[in-house]
């Protein structure tokens, strides 16, 4: 059960708030009908995975769990998201000429992984400890522009991350996080300078650069 204090707003793994006392939910009565429609479904309940079978399920839950650092619940379903955006074909309208269409790049890019975790380990990728999949993945980064399994690395790279930021960043709980408001329409903005707050947003109270800590 995903639970949410009366001054905080569910973040993805119950962290402490960089934001304390900020719930992007609390301004939906702002929003229009169609745009709170839009949000909210994102919280679900999502539709079962259908494009990728449960195997590839199990090994693309852990590949985007990787690559945005969710360990812990709540977690912002991703793969639930990707998976209706690849059903749907509700792609970014272009592909790199030397990928196959996202969806089978998607398949063919996962069951690459899986056959390296096979190649090194006794047992799939999915089922590899946190850091044998992290080490896994970074080679594959670490390839740039040379060929892996028959594809660019750095556009292998690039589909994943490019899906995997496109759903984490729309959901609310990753929009608590970063403090980000929300949609502005019909409301709209009064204080938009460097530094300016609107009534219902919260300062930054870590004072850190999170890039700088990693």
């Amino acid at each position: 059960m995903v639970k949410r204090s009366s001054l905080n707003g569910v973040t993805p793994g119950g962290h402490q708030p960089r934001f304390p006392g900020f719930d992007v939910l609390s301004q939906t009565h702002m929003w229009d009908p169609i745009t709170a429609g839009v949000v909210l479904a994102r919280l679900g309940p999502h539709d079962a995975v259908r494009f990728f079978t449960p195997s590839e399920q199990a090994i693309a839950r852990a590949l985007l769990d990787q690559l945005l650092d969710q360990r812990e619940d709540p977690k912002v379903p991703v793969l639930e998201m990707l998976d209706s955006r690849l059903v749907e074909e509700s792609t970014d309208g272009w592909r790199y000429e030397d990928l196959p269409e996202d969806g089978q790049a998607w398949k063919q890019s996962i069951g690459a992984l899986d056959k390296d975790a096979l190649d090194k380990h006794p047992t799939g990728f999915a089922l590899l400890a946190w850091e044998q999949q992290a080490d896994i993945i970074q080679a594959v980064q670490d390839l740039q522009s040379d060929k892996w399994h028959g594809m660019t690395a750095s556009r292998v790279w690039s589909l994943w991350t490019r899906y995997a930021c496109t759903a984490y960043y729309s959901h609310p709980w990753a929009w608590n996080e970063i403090g980000f408001p929300g949609p502005a329409y019909p409301r709209g903005y009064k204080n938009a300078t460097i530094g300016g707050r609107e009534p219902f947003e919260v300062a930054d109270h870590h004072q850190v650069d999170p890039l700088k800590q990693t």
